[in-house]
């Protein structure tokens, strides 16, 4: 179960992300400046990175506490983005005032909330065990 919680993160931040990301709302945004995009697609690229690490660390290595904690961080970084995102002037709704949603939840808070709420019960039930 830990590693099935671990690679569901890891999926999120590292193949979903990318995948609704490459496109005319974010990297090809013709709205948004040269200097931006570098940063987003660093962000993406290092994210990806950061999963494939994680994901051979699960799988071949056995290794779940490292990709848990990777996995908390990435998450955590972004739902901390977004609970701030009024002090820097930051939103999750594209130019034309739409937002993804799921059940009325913004996508990325929805699956970065569960995974994240997920990879705390796994870490903690981890270090109860031992």
């Amino acid at each position: 179960m830990k590693k099935s919680i671990i690679t569901f993160s890891i999926i999120l931040y590292a193949a979903i992300v990318p995948f609704l990301e490459i496109n005319t709302t974010h990297v090809f945004n013709p709205d948004w400046t040269p200097h931006v995009r570098v940063h987003e697609v660093w962000q993406l690229i290092t994210n990806t990175s950061i999963g494939i690490l994680c994901l051979w660390l699960v799988w071949v290595k056995k290794e779940t506490k490292i990709s848990a904690i990777l996995g908390l961080l990435i998450t955590g970084a972004f739902l901390l983005a977004y609970i701030l995102q009024d002090f820097y002037g930051g939103s999750m709704k594209y130019l034309d005032g739409s937002e993804k949603t799921l059940f009325g939840i913004n996508i990325g808070v929805l699956g970065f909330g569960i995974a994240f709420t997920l990879l705390i019960v796994t870490t903690i039930r981890n270090y109860n065990t031992k």
